[in-house]
């Protein structure tokens, strides 16, 4: 049996989740583009703000600080599963996208707002043809070692949503 996640109100989680059998899934710009849709509509979902988002080659890691620190498990189950059935339509596909659970770990104290990686999933041409299709804004580039792409703008910072009235 596996253990119980570590959840806390108003905790920032640091989040690894990684591409099933290692394959390079986000060197393909649609998998981005995919990718930054997907996020849209899980911020129109859920009420949470995201740091440091970092994809590799085969690797997503990103500080995530849900509204409400039990609705993380609901957040990454919408997210992953919503990604994986429109990239396997996308590419005519059947299967699993994912390898395995995602890793959380509560984060020390505020997330930063870059984190290094080893490897880059954009180079400068592809994040022209990004910033064409709308996706910077959402995923920059920052001119560092690694090019670490943070998410900026509206992204950034998504607040929560006012409480619906008790009906």
């Amino acid at each position: 049996m596996r253990p119980l996640r570590e959840l806390k109100e108003g905790a920032w989680y640091e989040i690894r989740t990684s591409v099933n059998n290692r394959k390079p899934l986000f060197q393909s710009h649609k998998a981005l583009r995919l990718f930054a849709k997907v996020l849209e509509d899980t911020s129109e979902r859920f009420d949470f703000e995201i740091r440091g988002l970092c994809l590799k080659d085969a690797l997503l890691v990103f500080y995530i600080k849900p509204a409400d620190g039990f609705q993380l498990p609901r957040i990454m189950q919408w997210l992953k599963q919503t990604f994986a059935v429109r990239y396997n339509l996308l590419k005519g596909w059947t299967g699993h996208i994912w390898g395995d659970r995602y890793r959380s770990r509560i984060a020390e104290g505020e997330p930063p707002e870059g984190t290094e990686c080893r490897a880059d999933a954009v180079t400068g041409t592809e994040e022209a043809e990004l910033s064409s299709a709308g996706v910077v804004g959402r995923l920059r580039s920052r001119k560092v070692k690694a090019r670490v792409r943070p998410l900026t703008g509206k992204y950034a910072k998504i607040p929560c949503k006012a409480a619906a009235p008790p009906a």
